[in-house]
């Protein structure tokens, strides 16, 4: 009997479209399936992923039959030590091209020695560094890279599953750990963790919603994905995220479609591509500016600034979209992505606070965090990323809610304060409601006063402008 291989699961928790399995049946007879709980990863996540990431494993440990051994600790140790005690031949990973990922592999490959680590596939539908410019650089802008991705393709599905590797029992092999003992409690509204879920979430938004269900479907995904008081994008994010499903299988299912929803979608796809490969081809942007030239912006500090950065976190900035976001980030570890640039706008340009605070608070609470569409996502508003937002463009925290929540609803779901003010007026509170009493402590009825506007954002929109022109 040949010796066994290593699956060892990192961002593609699923056994469907997944090459790794492939590469690890043409190289063994039998494989162990394998995650590590790795501090290094665990400590920047907040509990809301954490807890979505133990429960995406119990699901996929269900689907190998209880075959997944997970254990805990530095993968440059564990995995070589696997490796001698099962005899293994080679050790199939998924590409990861992350700044600590691309390491740690790094690391682990000359840890195993002899045994190779063979990477096959990524998280994405076109890996980082494969496409270039006529000059053979990378990309700094998205629309030309989109069309340079689109021309490029990608692999149809990887047709594989349970069935596709013998998976070994670990019983017997020292160091697994029970996924109990891990457990992550948070008072978070999470979603349905794991491969089946995510499959029949992405299934009920390709077909279409039947006449007596209102949910989101791909038909109205082009109209109406910036609209935060519809549920009207895909909440495939954390599918993402973990590997539950792969973007091939989503791209897979549009090749026959050209109407507004699928392109809109394929480029959001993109974006993601983009991002990582920005990342991949320079690490030091998920701390530091893609644009160096707003290393001498100047950001506010001390106990002025770190208040205001607090009312944000938390949803109380007096500016009704900007906090219903926050609100909504801290209920679900999710925020609609029109949100996200509002919010990150407000805090950049409006409290000038840098944007990294504002990254890392997200990457605390979200259910879906990504580092590259994280922190490039943040760089686009703040203008310091590539292909950003012109700096000039800052967006009104008022405008934009009342042009993306034009009925008032998002805000009134997530700000209870102001579920007395009706319609699009709810944006504007201290006008709507001057003398209901909303503004005291505590308003009628002993509800929490809502906050005044903490900054004025005409004022603020001239100071940001006028820190730019100084660089």
């Amino acid at each position: 009997m040949s010796a066994p291989a290593i699956v060892w699961f990192r961002r593609d928790l699923r056994l469907s479209d997944l090459p790794t399995l492939l590469a690890a049946a043409d190289s063994a007879e039998s494989a162990l399936a394998v995650f590590v709980l790795d501090d290094a990863l665990a400590r920047p996540s907040g509990a809301p992923r954490l807890t979505f990431l133990m429960e995406c494993l119990r699901a996929l440990d269900a689907d190998l039959d209880g075959r997944l051994m997970v254990t805990h600790g530095d993968p440059t140790r564990v995995i070589p030590e696997i490796a001698t005690t099962i005899g293994a031949d080679s050790v199939h990973v998924s590409e990861d091209f992350g700044p600590y990922g691309a390491a740690r592999d790094i690391a682990v490959e000359q840890a195993l020695g002899s045994v190779p680590l063979v990477r096959t596939g990524s998280p994405y539908a076109v890996s980082p560094g494969r496409i270039h410019t006529k000059a053979g650089g990378p990309y700094q802008v998205f629309t030309p890279f989109k069309r340079a991705w689109l021309d490029h393709g990608w692999h149809s599905p990887a047709k594989t599953g349970t069935h596709t590797v013998e998976w070994l029992d670990p019983a017997a092999i020292p160091g697994r750990v029970r996924l109990d003992d891990h457990r992550v409690t948070t008072s978070v509204d999470l979603p349905e963790a794991g491969e089946a879920a995510a499959l029949r979430r992405w299934h009920d938004f390709r077909d279409g919603r039947p006449a007596d269900l209102d949910r989101p479907d791909l038909d109205g995904y082009a109209d109406d994905r910036d609209r935060p008081d519809l549920d009207a994008t895909t909440r495939l994010s954390p599918y993402l995220k973990f590997g539950c499903l792969h973007p091939r299988t989503v791209l897979h299912d549009l090749r026959r479609r050209s109407d507004p929803g699928a392109a809109t979608l394929r480029s959001e796809l993109a974006w993601r591509d983009f991002y990582a490969d920005v990342l991949a081809r320079r690490p030091d942007t998920a701390r530091g500016n893609y644009n160096r030239k707003f290393d001498r912006i100047a950001y506010d500090s001390g106990p002025a600034a770190d208040a205001a950065f607090d009312a944000w976190c938390a949803g109380r900035t007096g500016f009704p979209i900007v906090d219903a976001g926050m609100r909504q980030l801290l209920a679900e570890g999710w925020m609609h992505n029109r949100v996200r640039m509002i919010v990150a706008s407000f805090l950049t340009k409006d409290l000038h606070l840098p944007w990294w605070r504002g990254a890392r608070h997200f990457m605390t609470c979200l259910v879906d965090g990504d580092l590259a569409s994280n922190q490039h996502g943040w760089q686009w508003t703040a203008g310091s990323g590539t292909d950003a937002s012109p700096y000039f463009r800052v967006f009104n925290p008022t405008g934009q809610g009342e042009k993306f929540d034009p009925t008032g609803d998002y805000v009134r779901r997530w700000v209870p304060e102001l579920r007395g003010i009706p319609g699009k007026a709810v944006h504007r509170p201290w006008k709507a409601a001057p003398d209901a009493g909303l503004f005291d402590d505590p308003a009628p009825g002993g509800a929490p006063a809502y906050p005044k506007p903490i900054v004025d954002h005409a004022v603020e929109r001239e100071a940001a402008l006028a820190r730019y022109r100084e660089l």
